[in-house]
């Protein structure tokens, strides 16, 4: 390694040990974002980008790497799987430095690189298997799969009514991580008598125990309104990558339900954590729940 590479090497452990994982998060999806926005012309001819096309996108296009680097180990229309051996930076910087790349990389490049992602299309989801990551294993293997947004929303949708048939406010909640649903629940504040009871506290409590792990990186919200400040700043510390709502809470406080008016986009731009929100999937129907 030269002195201009080890110097970088060096620069990048230090930023890893000095540096708010957050802030650094933030500045490498602020940087991938900004390529994307400058250097994708992509053809759109009506149909959704495929998991491959992110794949390539990423990994040809952004970081210059080969397919060799990248192999694919299987593929369907929704989902594509590869293991990665590439020369990797940050990988050696963890080396050197002693730090964890199952610390680093979820704490630091998973976010931004669905960020990336994103920017094509937010149902395609990027992640990584934690059990099979450099130096742990010989590759690292990750992938990039297709989530039906609507579909996910729609069993908040039926959490929603059975909420409304079993006494409660009508709120419907679904958490999920790649293929799996980690939690769907309504909210349950007058049956339990128990104020803190939304929808998304009940989905997100499922999630946290399904994966016996407080740290829902990776993972979407489906809530059938937005969230209020309290279930906003839940999804922050539950470190949630993505919240898609149906209604706003500006629209359902028109409809006379009682709500507290600070967007949930508000609260999360004031933290440190990095979460897209996205709003008005299937709002006519998410809406219909609160007339």
């Amino acid at each position: 390694m030269d002195k201009n590479s080890t110097a970088k090497i060096d620069r990048k452990i230090e930023r890893f040990k000095q540096e708010s994982h957050h802030t650094l998060e933030a500045e490498v999806a602020k940087k991938r974002i900004a390529w994307f926005e400058q250097n994708y012309q992509g053809q759109r001819d009506g149909q959704p980008p495929s998991p491959r096309t992110a794949y390539e996108l990423f990994f040809f296009e952004y970081l210059g790497l080969s397919e060799k680097e990248v192999a694919v180990l299987s593929e369907t229309e929704t989902k594509i799987v590869w293991s990665s051996t590439n020369s990797c930076p940050t990988l050696t910087a963890c080396k050197k430095g002693g730090l964890d790349t199952k610390t680093i990389c979820r704490s630091i490049y998973e976010k931004s690189t669905q960020a990336f992602v994103s920017q094509l299309d937010p149902q395609l989801r990027f992640h990584r298997s934690y059990e099979e990551i450099r130096p742990y294993a010989h590759h690292c293997k990750e992938m990039i799969i297709r989530v039906d947004f609507e579909q996910m929303m729609r069993l908040a949708i039926e959490e929603a009514k059975i909420s409304k048939e079993s006494g409660n406010k009508g709120y419907g909640a679904v958490v999920v991580l790649g293929e799996k649903i980690l939690g769907k629940a309504h909210d349950t504040t007058v049956t339990e008598k128990d104020p803190s009871l939304h929808a998304e506290v009940n989905a997100i409590r499922q999630a946290v125990k399904t994966l016996d792990d407080m740290n829902l990186s990776g993972a979407i919200l489906f809530s059938t309104c937005e969230p209020c400040p309290m279930c906003a700043s839940l999804a922050i510390w539950a470190n949630l990558t993505t919240v898609v709502y149906g209604v706003s809470v500006e629209e359902t406080a028109r409809l006379g339900k009682s709500r507290i008016l600070v967007s949930s986009r508000e609260i999360i731009d004031r933290s440190p954590a990095t979460i897209e929100v996205i709003g008005d999937l299937l709002k006519d129907e998410c809406r219909a729940l609160y007339i």
